[in-house]
């Protein structure tokens, strides 16, 4: 037997009782191997860094278990074809780890700029090329490529 959690992504539309089932699911699974079920932790609604299937968030529950290796196997197959659950990480704990508490959430009203974190000089090159790139618009270069049409498509010579 290892021990083993699974950070379970849930989908924020889901209904209460269906996410309750999915968990209740695996934890059958813990149990039917004669493993131990040493906890979970619902983390609650949060952000997610990037969209997955057109959402942003996402309910996070961390799961706390010792089992078989051929028993996780099963239950990340179940949660790949399981409806309603957006991500899943299934990992081997690390012994005498203590660290089940959500971490705290960004709040999402601070926007960070991106010259902010930049040190000055790169943030005034940063300016100083956006700047000479308009200005080359403005002047109107003549370099054309090869998918351009010139404006004027007429011969004048062959009169």
């Amino acid at each position: 037997m290892n021990d083993y959690e699974i950070m379970l992504l849930l989908d924020p539309e889901l209904a209460e009782e269906r996410a309750n089932e999915i968990i209740q699911r695996i934890r059958d699974a813990v149990d039917a191997s004669k493993g131990g079920w040493d906890g979970h932790e619902p983390w609650g609604r949060r952000r997610l860094a990037y969209e997955i299937d057109h959402k942003a968030e996402a309910v996070y529950h961390l799961l706390l278990f010792s089992t078989t290796p051929e028993t996780l196997a099963e239950i990340t197959r179940v949660l790949k074809i399981t409806d309603g659950v957006v991500r899943f990480g299934a990992y081997r704990r690390v012994k005498g780890s203590t660290h089940t508490k959500a971490p705290a959430q960004i709040p999402a009203s601070t926007p960070v700029a991106a010259t902010a974190s930049a040190p000055r000089g790169e943030a005034h090159r940063d300016e100083a090329h956006r700047d000479e790139a308009h200005s080359d618009d403005a002047r109107g270069d003549e370099t054309q490529t090869d998918d351009a049409v010139p404006a004027d498509d007429t011969d004048a010579g062959s009169e």
